[in-house]
């Protein structure tokens, strides 16, 4: 199974786990759920929750799709060198059942609620590799989301479903990821549009699924799990940075691909991992200028009003001084 992981020596996942494994970082997978007999993912899976049908705790599939998403996630393989290795293999995965079918076009309904149960069990990332119908209620469930500093992934779409970019993914703040193929070129199967932010290895990806079977899928549900997975490093590093600074760090260090800039096929460019997590990033600069009172050296409003009172003060103590000297020398 390690030898068919080919997207492993493309991301140099080795390098990059000797910098950063996903300690300490919660991520929500909002999908099918999660199955926990998997052996990779023993240790990984919190109790989560059912939310497109019965009662569980999320860690039972109705399909094996979220298993899969979840294991490139967050596998922690089966011993040196064997069985299924995540991108984050010391992250844990909150399991979140949106969908009970085998469609995965899921309910913004239910994708709403699972987001928001997310957020509430302290979720930092949240991978959704799945499309749904375009409800307001996503929207806001989102906007909380990235309010709560938390980092939301979610998969473009492919051409077999679409051929624009499909919803949540083309919700704003949303980072969209396409998929690319073991050469580094834009999978056949990826749609493109201007909402894509990132592209990942999406193509003969080996993960795992029902039951601990193999599976090798290509899709960008593939490449947004991968993606969630390199958040999960970047934010363990670096825990200090808020969502946006993570989302931030991973686009300027993307290899560029395609147009120079950001374009709709590669987005920023193709995903480095290693980069994102030992590149020196000089921080983004200030909106506005900064006050006194937050250390800057700009001089806000009442700083330059207060300056130019004093001003006219002295000013005209300056001429009253003339006029005095002017009357004595006539006496």
């Amino acid at each position: 199974m390690r030898d068919q992981q080919w997207y492993l020596d493309f991301l140099h996942i080795a390098e990059a786990h000797q910098v950063s494994q996903g300690d300490g970082v919660l991520v929500a997978v909002e999908d099918s759920g999660v199955d926990a007999s998997v052996p990779e993912l023993a240790g990984a899976l919190e109790p989560g929750k059912d939310i497109g049908g019965g009662s569980g705790d999320g860690r039972r599939d109705a399909d094996g799709h979220g298993t899969a998403m979840a294991t490139l996630v967050a596998g922690r393989g089966q011993g040196v060198g064997k069985g299924v290795l995540g991108i984050a293999p010391r992250a844990r995965i909150l399991p979140v059942q949106v969908q009970p079918g085998l469609d995965f076009t899921g309910d913004g309904k239910n994708l709403a609620a699972g987001i928001d149960y997310a957020v509430s069990r302290g979720a930092k990332v949240i991978s959704i590799s799945l499309g749904t119908n375009e409800l307001a209620a996503v929207r806001t469930a989102v906007q909380k989301a990235i309010d709560a500093d938390v980092v939301v992934i979610a998969a473009a779409g492919n051409k077999s479903k679409s051929d624009h970019i499909e919803f949540p993914a083309s919700v704003p703040g949303v980072l969209a990821v396409g998929a690319v193929d073991r050469s580094g070129e834009r999978a056949t199967v990826s749609v493109a549009g201007p909402e894509i932010a990132l592209v990942a290895p999406g193509t003969d990806i080996v993960s795992r699924t029902l039951g601990g079977s193999a599976v090798n899928g290509v899709g960008t549900s593939f490449s947004a799990a991968i993606v969630s997975g390199a958040v999960a490093l970047v934010r363990s590093k670096y825990p200090q940075l808020s969502g946006p600074e993570v989302v931030r760090r991973l686009t300027l260090t993307a290899q560029d691909k395609g147009e120079p800039g950001r374009d709709p096929v590669y987005g920023y460019g193709v995903l480095d991992i290693v980069k994102a997590l030992t590149a020196e990033i000089t921080p983004a600069a200030s909106p506005r200028p900064s006050s006194p009172s937050e250390g800057g050296s700009g001089k806000g409003p009442a700083v330059i009003a207060a300056i130019g009172v004093a001003v006219l003060v002295m000013v005209f103590i300056a001429v009253l001084q003339i006029i005095i000297r002017g009357r004595r020398q006539r006496r």
